[in-house]
């Protein structure tokens, strides 16, 4: 029955975006179906949030995508490519833009559409900033189950339940987390265009073993010194070997020549230099977020709350995916996302305010209705693009109550009950399973629930009172079509 309910949902999305043939790829992440059309304008944006199963759409320069939520993407997904793939007759190539309507006129449009969100997103800092988050996208459901398995095997290793089971399963938890360098190499080896399996191999030098005999800087290298940080330099550069090689090694020898000198040329730098300097730059960052919660508390909370929400509308979250990543490698969880993670609690917060504000707004208020469960557990986008952003000063009510959760958990920090969390990607109700630190679970997790009601409270009350004028009230309050979504598209927010 489930399968069914999926390929339904798959099904109805399917003729909404142009039908197989507009659709040139097909991916997902956590929460997010993403395709890329050829013809943005056979697109039917009203139609698609119409959908039950579907919490909001998105766009950013490259992808069209559709919000399903998670667990429910990973198992449409599948669906949806198949109902693709059964849609394209054999030997017919997709169609390009323009060529389903003979309109040149929409063809046009729908190449004017396109341009204009590239022109609008991809700055060169964002499409750096996606580019590294594409790489550690995909490592996030690993990283949730290792984190899951870990915190259980702590459950069980502090009440002596299960003896025999914990070591099996301390090894099935850090098993990933031991190799995750050469995950890393690999993606970003896929990403800038090299030979993913290449990446890898050089990443792979960072875990070996035998680094412990190599002397760089006047002392003797770690295991996994500089870890993703210098997994990630590690490929790039090979990437950038590889593409060198293939300029010039003639292609009689190519495929003894360029894997060779990518391997040798990359893994010497690697290893006298990279590891180093990747290795001072990870510790840097340990210590600076360590001290920065210990010593700023409700300061740096407060700050780190109600920022977040404008970040991810930037698309500058990013940039926080391989630190949270670093953080996890070095102390088995990062404390900056249980911080982050309130900024979604004040949007709900705010979304609870606006469906009591507007009690005559049928059509807001569905929408409301249909986004909270998701909201709760830490799918903003439908709240934000449906709700608080086109609406204006509820969005910034709702980084108020982001503010004072994180101002909450932050001042818990610097009073000594520090805590994090053990995987990126899920946020609110979802991050519970995934909280750990040194004093205890159920301390850890009075403060992060405290947290959370913290930030509902105060961004209903802000938001209640302070984020609508009269005039709003007065042209709002009224049954009307729900308001569209108008702003750029962001990634995750439980990325934080």
């Amino acid at each position: 029955m489930s399968t069914d309910k999926n390929r339904a949902t798959a099904a109805a999305i399917l003729p909404l975006v142009g039908g197989p043939d507009n659709i040139s790829s097909i991916a997902h992440c956590m929460t997010r179906l993403r395709i890329a059309l050829h013809d943005r304008s056979l697109v039917d944006d009203a139609a698609l949030r119409a959908l039950p199963a579907v919490l909001g759409v998105v766009e950013d320069a490259d992808t069209y995508q559709i919000v399903l939520g998670p667990g429910t993407v990973a198992r449409v997904t599948p669906e949806f490519e198949s109902l693709v793939e059964q849609g394209r007759p054999a030997g017919n190539p997709p169609r390009t833009a323009g060529t389903a309507v003979t309109a040149e006129e929409l063809a046009a449009q729908g190449a004017a559409l396109k341009q204009a969100q590239k022109t609008r997103n991809s700055t060169p800092v964002k499409l750096f900033l996606r580019r590294i988050a594409n790489v550690f996208v995909p490592l996030i459901p690993a990283l949730i189950g290792c984190g899951i398995i870990a915190g259980l095997n702590g459950v069980l290793l502090n009440t002596g339940w299960l003896p025999a089971v914990v070591p099996a399963l301390a090894a099935i938890a850090s098993g990933f987390m031991s190799l995750i360098a050469v995950f890393v190499g690999y993606n970003t080896a896929k990403e800038f265009g090299g030979t993913p399996i290449l990446g890898g191999a050089v990443a792979a030098i960072i875990v070996f073993p035998g680094v412990a005999k190599v002397d760089a800087f006047g002392q003797h290298l770690s295991p996994g010194q500089g870890g993703v940080l210098g997994a990630l330099a590690a490929a790039f550069l090979a990437v950038r070997v590889e593409k060198l090689c293939r300029r010039w090694v003639p292609e009689s020898v190519d495929a003894l020549v360029t894997p060779t000198v990518t391997v040798l040329a990359s893994g010497l730098v690697t290893i006298f230099g990279l590891m180093f300097l990747a290795g001072e730059v990870s510790t840097a960052i340990g210590s600076f977020a360590t001290w920065l919660l210990a010593s700023g508390g409700a300061f740096a909370g407060l700050v780190l709350g109600g920022l977040f929400l404008p970040l991810v509308m930037l698309g500058l979250h990013q940039a926080l995916i391989p630190i949270h990543t670093t953080l996890i490698e070095q102390t088995g969880h990062t404390a900056l996302l249980p911080v982050l993670a309130m900024a979604g609690a004040g949007q709900v917060g705010a979304a609870l305010a606006v469906y009591c504000r507007l009690p005559r707004n049928r059509s807001l208020r569905t929408t409301i209705r249909s986004a909270l469960p998701a909201g709760f557990l830490g799918v903003g986008e439908p709240l934000i693009y449906g709700v608080s952003l086109p609406l204006g000063r509820p969005f910034v009510t709702a980084c108020v109550g982001g503010a004072a959760g994180g101002a909450f958990v932050g001042l818990c920090n610097q009073l000594g009950v520090a805590f994090g969390a053990t995987a990126i990607g899920p946020s609110g109700w979802a991050l519970f399973p995934l909280l750990d630190g040194p004093s205890g679970m159920g301390l850890n997790l009075a403060i992060y629930a405290g947290g959370l009601l913290v930030g509902y409270l105060v961004g209903f009350a802000a938001t209640y009172f302070f984020g609508f004028t009269r005039r709003m009230l007065t042209e709002l309050n009224a049954d009307q079509e729900p308001i569209p979504a108008t702003a750029p598209p962001a990634t995750e927010p439980a990325m934080a």
